[in-house]
């Protein structure tokens, strides 16, 4: 692969001319260049979480106002709104959409889709991609799972209904209620092929890590945002073939009769024939990814916010081994805690106990960093642009929404919040919007790599700010919700007369979320405006070291024009001064990595 890849690589270096006179299909479709890949990767991403979004407001207004007839549900939800109000089977459906959407189609392959794509060559010194034609492949079968789930929704019995998780036997049985149906169907063939786009992607990202690093760029001196993406791929490459398996295996008990997670059903009195399943293997298989899931989700946003933060600290990011050695740390701990998902399952006490402790041993890892973003801030030089502040606000959501992981991570304490809202503002709050943040953060950032211009940094800050404190407005009263017992995915809590009190609590996160979905637009309108009439980039607006900076502006398939740089040192030299005080290079508190270790002033100024 290596030898291909290279001798790939020098014929790129040559010549840029005669045989890439693209036609619009080859360059902007059937594309085999890694950074047209992440734009496609960065708008499909965009177009679903959109969609995700919208899902998200119906549902909440549902919770907000139970039993009200809004015109909107009946433009939007058509025959799942008779009169203006939501049909109790699609508030599931579209609870179910929305988390699988968010989780796969969004935070997996929006965030590590496109920065992967976009950052392992640039950073590490490739012409490309270990394999451009298995990069479009992988691209198009995500494109592909997008498409087929979107379909989902417009089946005539209505979307798949099991929430994302889609535990049997709702989803193994197709007569169990409307939602397990086609769309049922169609979610797993979307899955199914999801996951081969993500193990194709990922096997390219590991390649290109470990064989096409350019000269000098030993491991200990790559950027974290790639240890960050060659950890991610490599946890995906271990625990996706497992919810492929229980895909599989749940296509078998909805289409060939087989019983690997049904047993004992009764419909209406009358007796299935099923028996010898248990819908908990289901369980352990579906964690078993879903884990690890949690850290492909988060380990490329943690990646982009130690990058940017270094940069607009203008200082050495802190602890830069203890750093990948957190990384690995999580990649290996997220493999050995799935069943902390499962301790209300019947799960033997002692097991529940070592998963316990293995979950609650997570906490150092993620501390090491939080401490260290904390530390490279302090006393910094601090640049306050929007990418920085999205950075900032990871760190903040990540540790106020980890934080309640301690307690859903003890199996005595899970108990008595299980399944209530206080789990859904925990993930929301150190998953979601954590990856959120980090994809702004590295969007704001890499925008002027990936198009050559600026984005509007007023239009940002309106976007920071209100994205904040919504986000916080909407899932920070949900802890109090869900501790005073309230159960997520029910469609109305009317018929509680105990949770009549937090009907107001339900309207005041519903209007946050809709301001919060609503200044998306803002963003939406700042990177296109952008794209086409934002200001022209220079080659290294934020006086970054790393080596993307040093490729031109616009973009040549094979990233430099000659020879591709030699690195000489590792990538945060920032405020890097000399004993009597002054920079190594005059005038400029950066060195860049291709600059060598041992020069004297005059060199380096000439």
């Amino acid at each position: 692969m290596s030898v291909t890849a290279h001798a790939h690589v020098e014929d790129h270096s040559d010549d840029h001319g005669h045989h890439h006179k693209e036609t619009f299909v080859t360059k902007y479709i059937f594309s085999e260049d890694h950074k047209m890949i992440s734009k496609q990767y960065l708008v499909t991403g965009l177009i679903m979480g959109f969609i995700g979004i919208a899902m998200s407001i119906l549902f909440r207004m549902q919770l907000a106002w139970p039993g009200e007839a809004f015109p909107l549900f009946e433009a939007v939800l058509g025959k799942w709104a008779p009169g203006g109000v939501m049909d109790a089977d699609v508030y599931l459906a579209l609870v179910t959409i929305h988390g699988t959407i968010m989780v796969f189609f969004v935070l997996t392959a929006g965030l590590s889709g496109t920065f992967s794509n976009l950052l392992i060559p640039l950073q590490i010194g490739a012409r490309d991609m270990a394999s451009g034609f298995m990069n479009m492949v992988s691209y198009w079968l995500f494109f592909l799972a997008s498409v087929i789930i979107v379909i989902s929704l417009f089946v005539e019995s209505g979307p798949a209904a099991a929430g994302w998780t889609v535990y049997p036997p709702l989803s193994a049985l197709p007569m169990a209620q409307p939602g397990s149906g086609l769309g049922m169907t169609l979610w797993l063939v979307a899955m199914a092929i999801f996951i081969a786009s993500s193990l194709l992607g990922s096997l390219n990202y590991i390649v290109t890590v470990i064989n096409l690093r350019t000269k000098g760029m030993s491991m200990t001196r790559l950027p974290l945002t790639i240890w960050a993406l060659f950890v991610t791929a490599i946890i995906g490459v271990i625990s996706f073939p497992v919810l492929f398996a229980a895909a599989l295996l749940l296509i078998m008990d909805r289409s060939f009769g087989t019983s690997f997670f049904l047993s004992d059903i009764f419909i209406q009195g009358e007796v299935l024939h099923y028996q010898g399943g248990s819908p908990v293997l289901y369980e352990h298989l579906f964690w078993f990814l879903g884990h690890p899931e949690v850290y492909i989700v988060i380990l490329p946003a943690m990646g982009i916010v130690s990058e940017i933060m270094a940069v607009n600290a203008r200082k050495p990011i802190f602890g830069y081994r203890a750093m990948i050695a957190s990384i690995l740390a999580i990649a290996f701990l997220s493999t050995i805690v799935w069943g902390h998902h499962m301790f209300i399952s019947g799960m033997n006490p002692f097991l529940g106990s070592v998963f316990t402790f293995t979950t609650l041993l997570i906490a150092i890892p993620s501390a090491v960093k939080a401490f260290n973003w904390i530390t490279t801030l302090w006393k910094g030089n601090l640049q306050l642009n929007p990418a920085m502040l999205f950075s900032i606000g990871m760190v903040s959501t990540f540790i106020s929404g980890g934080l309640t992981g301690i307690i859903l991570g003890d199996s005595t304490l899970d108990i008595n919040v299980h399944d209530t809202y206080f789990v859904v503002a925990h993930f929301h709050l150190v998953m979601g919007i954590s990856a959120i943040y980090g994809f702004f953060a590295g969007v704001y950032h890499w925008f002027p790599k990936m198009y050559g211009r600026m984005m509007n940094k007023n239009l940002g800050y309106v976007h920071f700010w209100i994205t904040a404190i919504c986000s916080y407005g909407v899932f920070f009263p949900m802890h109090f919700v869900g501790m005073a017992g309230v159960p997520r995915r029910y469609y109305e809590n009317t018929a509680f007369p105990m949770f009549d009190d937090l009907a107001d609590v339900q309207i005041l996160m519903t209007v946050f979320a809709i301001i919060a979905a609503l200044v998306q637009l803002v963003f939406c309108y700042n990177f296109i405006k952008s794209m086409f009439y934002g200001k022209k980039a220079e080659q290294n607006p934020w006086q970054a070291t790393s080596l993307e900076w040093t490729t031109p502006v616009e973009h040549i398939h094979g990233n430099w024009p000659g020879a591709i740089p030699e690195v000489h040192r590792w990538a945060y030299d920032y405020s890097k001064t000399h004993e009597n005080g002054e920079y190594i290079i005059p005038g400029q508190d950066y060195v860049p990595q291709t600059i060598p270790l041992q020069k004297d002033e005059e060199e380096l100024q000439h």
